[in-house]
Formats: structure tokens, C-alpha cells, sequence
């Protein structure tokens, strides 16, 4: 108990025992056997999201966790704060359809953003959707939106509860009626406008209790035409031999070409064309593979521009004949480079290339040939977004921002080449106050791995300063710069974030990203686990002062590196994290994920490999553990709370340290996407009253 003696020296001590007791959690005799391993799994019990036992199991540990949260120090200046930081004005890159411009804009502390309307930026908007009158609450969120060419119609997907799984509804602009046409059982789908009707993806309906955790199967595309009943929609494509087999359809801008990209993970996706025309039947396949990515970006006359990693780690950009798609008639309009080619559009009658150099932006202008033209100026080091424009029109919005820039909106013209600032945020913040930079460490096998690191001008680094280190690893994903009113609380209040960009994501393209998977993953772990050696020997902090924190996979990254070096942090954050590594693929689309984790069942090496990471199942038994935070959510069916519920159990079951385990559950939210303001600020509030508390920072 001396280190907590310590700790009570620095920080106001709180009012009850910190000898938590902890829900007592019953254990079941369930076993599994692997090629010829016997896996226990006690708490499979907690996997059932129907029983009354689970549901008092949640009850039970909520109610310690917030009595727990309820008597930290500094809880309601971080409240207020947090909301202080998040009560500005922001808008979405404005886009133009039928002659109208239509953006998202919040006013702060909205719970969800409004569609708003115009005839012109520069006369006033109307109201054309408020998701915040869709429920008390704000837990009802938009998906996605699409407006039809002539601007006469909205069709928009919502999700309840932060699920997944979204309803389809039509709005008439023109009246403001509401139309009959309801959609459901729709996921993972798109919406693409087409001949009075859309394109979208659904499933069948799910058996009553299981829509939350069921693994989601046998995916269709549907094309429904507005004014009808859903069971009058038109088959479009499905896979009776291939279960695990997705979907989705869009449209190309000139409705020349239906697009049907089919996929059996997360990467990898086959693609086929179908001539709307009508002077041509079927689809015609460009790629029948799984094994690379094609996104078709657009197309000019019968020639398909195809963004793909095929044969180029790093992407490029090529031109597909549609009536001969051949691949020695491919014409190669941007080779591929030394940085990343992240995203593609046709705006002002040229391409513009988004590339990512060492996990920031640079946009780059070429002629539809490919010729390169200019790069375009951006504010500094950050992240892009859009462009929004049509490839005839000189017209385009983008958004940027930064760790210290909130999202700004610029209006470019290809025409005149002219920049023009459009909507700067006003925020309770100068951001000049804050460092921003970029630090590339050795990872253990000598690979070399950039981090960014913000901190406020002012702070004295003197190896002891109260950190942040977040890191994500996985499925291609890059954590480029990005503004957070969240994180800015930290920061604020002398807080170091560093975000590393650690391998299995897609900084450095197609072969960074399979650096980090299957019998590779432990390399994710590794450059986690020397980042956070790389800021203490650095002295930007501590293993006393360090906290690590993920969500989704990035939960799997900080369970796994909080079991192989518990010693490197005082505090650790696994928010709706994948953490049964043997059963992930049992539940909702966790299959998908099998591309880059591998599957238990796959072979024994595999099975060897996923059983010692697993973070469920590698927490030792008298193991010494950070202050460890669970963050998850009762109806999250991309991540089943089931993973965290298990973890958590058999974490305050084992451990023999001092620091608290806790799991904080919420209601009516998922993984994450479209959670109201309300409850992002609540959840916040509680993770920095726990991590502040902890790493000894006071306001």
C-alpha cells in the first residue's frame, strides 16, 4: 500500500475505501478444445445479451464503477470544461445537387447535426432534416443521405441506439411531406440515387433476441423505388453458396454505370460493371479476385477510373476500358508513388490525387491524362477532406484540419486556382498555445515508425509529465492529424498526447498495413510497446504518468500491450475492444475481420499464434495491473460487449494489484458512430475524471 500512500500525498484523497469490492461473478464449467488445447472460457455466460443474469451482471458493475467515478476529484470542472471546449459552431463541406447547396452544420452542444439547405451560400439556410427531433435523447443518428438529381428528394438511413443496423426513409424537399417508403434491416449499406429509386444493401430480418450478436449473413442488394413498399424492391444481387459474401452498388455521376463491389473481409473486394445504357446485358467483371482493393472513382465515356493497391502497395490510379477491361489494355494514369495515394476525385475538369506522406496530407492537381499539374497549398501539417465538387464544375470544398485546427472549410476554384477560407471555427482555445510535431522511433525488429506528440507551448519536459499514447494498428486504417475537443481537455490542462502510427494500419500503404496482421500482429504490440519506452527515454514522461488508450481494435492493442508490459503504464483505456481473440468471429461481422486477425479454427499455427495475445485469455492470475478502464456499450453489434464483459470479469478475478479494474457500460449507445454530444461529454467526463486522477493531473 505504499505507492497509494504516495499517491494520496498528491491528490485530494476520495471519500470512500479504495479496497473496491467488486460484483461477484459466477463462473460456468465451459470448455473448448483447439487442436488438441483445452481453452476454459468461465464467463461464456456474460456472451448472452438476453439473460436476466447478464443484464444484472451490467447493473451490478455499473453501479460500482459510478459510484467509484461519482467521487473523483476535479469530475465536474472536467464536465464543464469538456463542455465549454465542445459549445462551438461547426459545419460540413457544403455539396450541390440540383442547383442547391446542402451542408451539415451543429451549434455546439447539439446532439447531432442538422441537413441544412440553400440557394445560396450566400443567403440564409433552411432546416431540411433535424435528427435531434428524432428522439428525446438524441440517440437516434443519420447514417448516410442522398439527395436525388433534381433535388425533389431526400432518402436517408438512421441508426437507433448507436447499433449498426440503420431504417431508410424518403422526404419529399419540395413539400416537406414524409413519404410511406420504409426500409429495414439495412447495414453496412450505401445509398446511391437512380431513376426515382436508390441502390442500398440489407439482410433478412434477424430472429427476435439475436439481432444484436447473430452473425450477420447472406447480404442482398436491393434497388426500391421510391413510392413503393420495401417487398416490392428488386433484387439486385445475392449469394446463396457464400454466406459470409458483401455487398454494395453505386452509381458513377453521369448514371452511365451501376458499380457492384462484392468482398469477403475488410480488404480485398471484386468488382463488376453493369451498363445502365441498356445497350449492353449483365455485368461485366473487372476483377473477380478478393485479393487487392478496386474503388471505382469515375469514369469518363466508356473509360473507368480505378484507384487499386494491385501490383502497387501504395496505390495508383488507372484507366479501364469497360467494353475491353483487360488488364494489358489498362492505361496507367498515376503510378504509383513513393507516398500514398489515399483518395481520388474529378473536379474542375481535373484529377485531384490526396496522398498521405508520413500519415499527413499533400494534394496534388493532374490533367485527366495524368499529367501532373501543381500541389495544391494547405494550411500546414493535417488532414483533408473532399472534395466535393463535380468533374465539370470549377467549384469545390474541402475540410482541414489539424490537432490544434478544429475542422476549417475552404471554397477552391480550378479555374483560377484561387483558395478561399469558406468557415473557420471559433473555439475557447488559442491554438498557437500547443506544439505540434512529428517523432519517428525504432520499433524492437528496427523498423522505424512516425508518432505525433502535442503539448502546450508552455510545459517544462522534464521526464515526468502526465501522458496520453493512442494507437489503433489494424484493417488499413491511418491516424492522421485530426482535431478533438476531447483531447483537447487533456492538453489543456498539461497533458502530452502522442499518437503513433504503428503497423496493420495504412500509413505507408498495402504492405505496412500486412505488416501488422495474422502471425504478424505481435508487431503491432512491439511498436506500441516502444513508443511508450520512446516517450519515457525521451522525457516526455514516466511509466508512473503514461496512460494507454484505444477503441475497437485499438481496445485489442490495449489489451494485449497492458498484458505483455503492465509496467510501462499507470493507467490503460480499452474502449469496445476486440479482446476474445478465439471467438471474435462468432458474433455480428466479426468474421470479416478474419483478413487480419486470422481465425482460431484456421490452422493450429494460427490458433497458437491468436491464443498468446489473446487479451481475455492471457490475463495472469495474481497479475499487478494499471488503473484499468473498460468503455463499451449495451447495443454496440460491430464489437458485442461480451468481449469486454468477459475481460472485465476475469481481470478483477486476477488481479492482485492495488489500482482499480472497472467496466463502465452505457445505454442506448453502440461503437461509437453517431453518439449524441450529450453522451460523449458524460462518457469523457468520466474517462479523464479516472485518468487525470490517476496520473496525479490536476486543473
Amino acid at each position: 500500500m505504499r505507492k497509494l500512500v504516495y499517491l494520496f500525498l498528491m491528490i485530494p484523497m476520495i471519500s470512500f475505501s479504495q479496497q473496491l469490492k467488486y460484483p461477484k461473478t459466477s463462473k460456468g464449467d465451459i470448455t473448448d478444445e483447439y487442436f488438441e488445447t483445452v481453452v476454459e472460457d468461465p464467463y461464456r455466460w456474460l456472451e448472452d445479451d438476453n439473460s436476466a443474469e447478464t443484464e444484472q451482471w451490467v447493473r451490478d458493475e455499473n453501479e460500482v464503477t459510478f459510484a467509484y467515478l461519482k467521487e473523483l476529484p476535479n469530475r465536474d470542472k472536467i464536465s464543464q470544461h469538456l463542455t465549454s471546449l465542445m459549445n462551438y459552431e461547426r459545419f460540413g463541406a457544403p455539396f450541390k445537387k440540383g442547383g442547391k447547396y446542402f451542408y451539415f452544420k451543429n451549434d455546439g452542444l447539439q446532439n447531432q447535426s442538422v441537413l441544412y439547405m440553400t440557394d445560396s451560400l450566400a443567403s440564409d439556410a433552411s432546416v431540411l432534416l433535424d435528427p435531434n427531433t428524432l428522439s428525446d435523447d438524441g440517440t437516434v443518428a443519420l447514417s448516410s443521405v442522398t439527395i436525388s438529381d433534381d433535388a425533389k428528394y431526400l432518402v436517408y438511413s438512421i441508426a437507433r441506439s448507436g447499433s449498426d443496423w440503420n431504417e431508410i426513409f424518403v422526404k419529399n424537399i419540395e413539400s416537406g411531406d414524409m413519404l410511406d417508403d420504409h426500409l429495414v434491416w439495412v447495414k453496412f449499406s450505401g445509398l446511391s440515387w437512380y431513376d426515382g429509386g436508390i441502390f442500398y444493401s440489407a439482410y433478412d430480418a434477424p430472429e427476435a433476441g439475436s439481432e444484436l450478436s447473430k452473425s450477420n449473413e447472406y447480404q442482398k442488394v436491393f434497388y426500391h423505388k421510391i413510392g413503393t413498399t420495401q417487398s416490392k424492391d428488386v433484387l439486385i444481387q445475392e449469394s446463396t453458396e457464400h454466406p459470409k459474401r458483401m455487398y454494395g452498388a453505386g452509381v458513377t455521376e453521369d448514371k452511365r454505370f451501376l458499380v457492384l463491389s462484392s468482398s469477403e473481409g475488410t480488404s480485398g473486394n471484386a468488382v463488376s460493371i453493369k451498363d445502365l445504357s441498356g445497350k449492353t446485358a449483365g455485368f461485366v467483371p473487372l476483377m473477380e479476385s478478393y485479393e487487392y482493393d478496386f474503388d471505382v472513382v469515375e469514369n469518363i465515356g466508356d473509360g473507368l477510373f480505378v484507384k487499386t493497391n494491385y501490383k502497387a502497395p501504395r496505390y495508383r490510379l488507372v484507366k479501364i476500358d469497360f467494353k475491353n477491361p483487360v488488364e494489358d489494355e489498362w492505361v496507367e494514369i498515376l503510378p504509383e508513388q513513393e507516398d500514398v495515394l489515399e483518395s481520388v476525385s474529378f473536379n474542375g475538369g481535373k484529377i485531384v490525387a490526396q496522398y498521405m506522406k508520413d500519415a499527413h496530407n499533400i494534394v496534388s492537381v493532374y490533367d485527366v491524362d495524368g499529367k501532373f499539374d501543381y500541389e495544391l497549398t494547405l494550411p500546414g501539417l493535417g488532414s483533408v477532406g473532399g472534395f466535393t465538387g463535380k468533374k465539370e464544375e470549377d467549384e469545390s470544398f474541402f475540410s482541414y484540419t489539424s490537432f490544434n485546427t478544429p475542422g476549417e472549410i475552404y471554397k477552391y476554384n480550378f479555374a483560377t486556382k484561387s483558395l478561399e477560407l469558406y468557415f473557420r471555427p471559433k473555439v475557447d482555445f488559442n491554438p498557437d498555445d500547443f506544439v505540434v510535431k512529428q517523432e519517428f522511433y525504432t520499433s524492437k525488429d528496427g523498423t522505424k515508425v512516425p508518432m505525433f506528440i502535442v503539448h502546450k507551448k508552455d510545459i517544462q519536459l522534464k521526464g515526468d509529465n502526465p501522458a496520453l499514447l493512442y494507437g489503433y494498428g489494424g484493417f488499413n486504417i491511418s491516424l492522421t492529424p485530426s482535431y478533438s475537443s476531447t483531447r483537447m481537455v487533456f492538453l489543456e490542462n498539461g497533458g502530452v498526447l502522442a499518437i503513433a502510427n504503428l503497423r496493420g494500419g495504412g500509413e505507408y500503404g498495402e504492405d505496412w498495413h500486412k505488416a501488422g496482421t495474422k502471425l504478424q500482429k505481435q508487431n503491432v504490440f512491439d511498436d506500441c510497446i516502444a513508443a511508450a519506452e520512446f516517450l519515457i527515454s525521451s522525457k516526455y514522461t514516466k511509466a508512473d504518468k503514461l496512460a494507454l488508450q484505444g477503441g475497437s481494435n485499438g481496445g485489442l492493442l490495449v489489451g494485449a500491450v497492458v498484458n505483455q508490459r503492465p509496467d510501462l503504464f499507470k493507467v490503460a483505456l480499452p474502449a469496445v475492444g476486440v479482446l476474445d481473440m478465439l471467438r471474435y468471429q462468432d458474433f455480428t461481422i466479426g468474421w470479416a475481420w478474419a483478413g487480419d486477425y486470422g481465425r482460431s479454427d484456421d490452422s493450429k499455427e494460427m490458433f497458437d499464434y491468436l491464443y498468446a495475445y489473446s487479451p481475455y485469455h492471457n490475463l495472469k492470475k495474481g497479475g499487478r495491473y494499471p488503473a484499468v478502464l473498460v468503455t463499451t456499450a449495451d447495443h454496440d453489434d460491430r464489437v458485442v460487449p461480451a468481449h469486454s464483459f468477459k475481460y472485465a470479469a476475469r481481470l478483477q478475478e486476477y488481479n492482485a494489484g492495488e489500482l482499480p479494474t472497472l467496466i463502465r457500460i452505457d445505454t442506448k449507445a453502440g461503437h461509437g458512430a453517431g453518439k449524441p454530444t450529450a453522451k460523449v461529454i458524460e462518457e469523457y467526463t468520466d474517462v479523464w475524471a479516472f485518468t487525470f486522477y490517476h496520473l496525479g493531473l490536476k486543473m
